[in-house]
């Protein structure tokens, strides 16, 4: 299982970054039209979601809409203390401005020394590397959205993963006891709910 498991991250993580800029946009678009609609998005005043950065789909109008919309966005910070994820709130000005820093790992983080629980988050947007039809989701390998989740209560956030077509795959994941279920996938034609 570990075999298959490394070889579908280097498949997909090969796919991604093939995306073109122009079905980047498309995706994007595509996948803001339909979260717009979605009740757990239109009722969210605190939304969790990620700066893009090695090929998952974008979220800068994403971000733009949820200030249009007067939500809060939060965006993630590693705790180096015990590698989970805190979230950290930003102003407009600090996303226009990219007042961000970067991780060893090569995203941008909201530079700040505190952060409130992921429990604080009506609605947590990540991003996957893979996931199946049953909602089990593959991240980058770390583990933080996993270790953050795992001391939420279970009603709360909503958990929304963000995917290109060809993320969602057709096997089943073995579900190991500490992963994170995603309660719904978006991608640019289709919406799938899961019974976490």
């Amino acid at each position: 299982m570990l075999i298959e498991l490394t070889q579908l991250r280097k498949k997909i993580r090969k796919q991604r970054k093939q995306v073109s800029v122009l079905q980047q946009q498309y995706s994007e678009q595509h996948i803001l039209n339909r979260l717009r609609h979605l009740p757990e998005f239109k009722h969210a005043k605190h939304v969790g979601i990620y700066l893009h950065a090695f090929g998952e789909i974008q979220t800068r109008k994403i971000i733009e809409y949820c200030f249009h919309q007067k939500k809060s966005v939060y965006l993630p910070m590693i705790c180096n203390m015990n590698q989970r994820l805190v979230w950290v709130k930003i102003s407009l000005h600090q996303f226009y401005n990219q007042r961000f820093s970067y991780h060893p790992f090569g995203m941008q983080e909201p530079m700040a020394s505190r952060g409130q629980h992921v429990s604080h988050l009506d609605l947590l947007i990540m991003p996957l590397l893979a996931c199946d039809a049953f909602g089990t989701r593959i991240g980058m390998g770390g583990g933080f959205y996993d270790k953050t989740l795992a001391s939420a209560p279970y009603h709360r956030p909503f958990r929304l993963g963000l995917a290109h077509a060809f993320q969602l795959v057709p096997q089943t994941l073995i579900r190991e006891p500490w992963d994170q279920p995603l309660d719904a996938l978006l991608m640019p034609q289709q919406f799938l709910r899961f019974n976490r």
